[in-house]
């Protein structure tokens, strides 16, 4: 499966926010964006307007760096979004954020979304008492999400736990233990934190 592979924080600085790709790193004076606020390459620093399609695009981009989805697996949340009912920016969002590895990082087992993902692939995750290794496993309300009890212990997720265990929890997720959660309900748009204005990209890929 594809996947980006260069350095991330040139994602943020093309974006022209922080879109969290790296973990602590994102939250201290290391961060790339704090130190070079603008994008990356020879004409990163020149002024250029940005059309109306451009902003559409540079929307998209940024919804799926934040949460590292690939582009067709993106158009296909799309057309999922349009075919729920309600608002369908809001849809899309709502699938994105209900990703087992985007939910394990908001617990705060993961240091980043991308670590989130690797630890999903290698099993460490179980939902509703079963091992998991789909980082796009959408989760459903009621779902009980755990860390697996063979990896409660390893110093991999003592050294996690210590450095995230104290970073707020959304709304929508109810974490029992410092190893168990359970999903209250998938997100409204005021509790999920994606700086995007999905409407732009609703309607670039609607023409």
């Amino acid at each position: 499966m594809a996947r980006y592979t260069d350095a991330v924080c040139k994602l943020c600085r093309r974006e022209g926010k922080k879109l969290f790709l790296k973990g602590d790193r994102c939250y201290s004076p290391k961060c790339s964006l704090e130190r070079r606020a603008y994008a990356p390459g020879q004409h990163g620093q020149s002024r250029k307007k940005t059309s109306e399609y451009g902003l559409q695009l540079r929307a998209k981009q940024q919804a799926k760096r934040y949460y590292g989805i690939q582009e067709a697996q993106f158009y296909n949340y799309f057309v999922e979004a349009e075919r729920k009912q309600g608002i369908t920016g809001t849809n899309l969002l709502r699938i994105c954020e209900s990703r087992l590895d985007n939910v394990v990082y908001l617990l705060g087992w993961a240091s980043s979304r991308a670590e989130g993902r690797q630890l999903v692939t290698h099993g460490h995750y179980t939902v509703n008492g079963r091992r998991v290794n789909i980082p796009s496993y959408l989760v459903k309300a009621g779902d009980v999400i755990a860390i697996a009890e063979g990896s409660k212990d390893s110093a991999k997720f003592t050294a996690v736990l210590e450095a995230n265990g104290s970073r707020p929890v959304p709304q929508w997720l109810d974490k029992t233990a410092d190893t168990e959660a359970k999903i209250i309900a998938l997100p409204e748009r005021d509790q999920i934190a994606c700086p995007v204005e999905e409407q732009l990209i609703v309607e670039l890929y609607s023409k």
